[in-house]
């Protein structure tokens, strides 16, 4: 059951010193579809596109930074003694998720202080498009061999394995071992999440709860995928630090929908913003 052809090539193309790699190239491409899916949907809110395009061009530099951080810190003993070149080598992977959602939201809250959108509409507008990017993203993992699960057996391979296509299993063999691709059971799980979003975006919920629900639903399919992983970042005693944090951000979640239809807030999703005050006018 071993793959036989040998790995695809990590290289996009290559023009002289400048070499082009296709995680890079599917990373951008999942943050493009994603971009146009927002700027569709916020024109069909009737707001201004310029608002998400503004935001968008804030909040990509500082999620990739923060993905970054966020995983040098966990995996700091990789990097403490060698080349301090390669904390920014991120095209050899090595960027989390968590890190970059992380980065967004901060980037929402102070962006929504200054522009006439409140954080919540930011956050319901953006959720799909960030789920169908982190769907599209792992596939820059299958083009590394990375964030791939353990080694496969001979009874998951004749259960279910075998009727993937070939060219993933031959990737996911590596120096002779076949591997779960974990990889793309959270790319088939996120796709799930993003047709439930805008599923849910039809009904008109209460403001704030599509970013609320795509927050438990992703967190829920990747505790138990990061159960899997080889590759997994530990927090303390053991503990992966994405189920860690996936079961906190769940809790969290819940407790936010629950606090926020106590209080009683009313806004819907597809609310029209309310027209901007004008001053009035001095009588001469």
């Amino acid at each position: 059951m071993l793959g036989t052809a040998a790995p695809l090539d990590r290289v996009f193309f290559e023009i002289g010193p400048l070499t082009v790699y296709w995680y890079g190239v599917i990373i951008a491409t999942g943050a493009f579809l994603g971009l146009y899916l927002a700027t569709r949907e916020t024109d069909r809110l009737g707001l201004k596109k310029d608002l998400i395009i503004d935001f968008i061009v804030f909040a990509i530099p500082v999620a990739i930074i923060c993905a970054r951080i966020y995983y040098v810190i966990f995996e700091w003993e990789r990097y403490a003694n060698g080349p301090w070149t390669d904390i920014f080598a991120i095209w050899e992977g090595g960027i989390a998720i968590h890190g970059a959602v992380i980065g967004g939201v901060l980037t929402a809250i102070v962006y929504a202080k200054y522009r006439p959108i409140t954080f919540w509409q930011i956050a319901d507008i953006i959720a799909p498009s960030l789920i169908l990017g982190q769907a599209i993203g792992r596939w820059g993992n299958f083009m590394n061999q990375e964030a791939h699960g353990g080694e496969v057996s001979a009874a998951a391979y004749d259960n279910f394995l075998q009727y993937l296509p070939d060219f993933i299993m031959n990737q996911m063999t590596i120096d002779g071992v076949m591997y779960h691709p974990t990889f793309l059971y959270e790319s088939v799980w996120n796709i799930l999440v993003f047709v439930f979003l805008l599923v849910l975006r039809r009904y008109n919920p209460i403001r704030g709860e599509i970013f609320l629900s795509y927050a438990i639903t992703y967190s829920i399919g990747r505790f138990f995928i990061e159960g899997m992983r080889t590759d997994s970042l530990y927090a303390f005693a053991g503990l992966r630090q994405a189920q860690l944090l996936s079961v906190l951000v769940i809790v969290l979640a819940l407790a936010l929908i629950l606090y926020r239809r106590k209080k009683g807030v009313q806004e819907r999703y597809k609310d029209v913003p309310a027209p901007p005050k004008k001053g009035k006018k001095k009588k001469k």
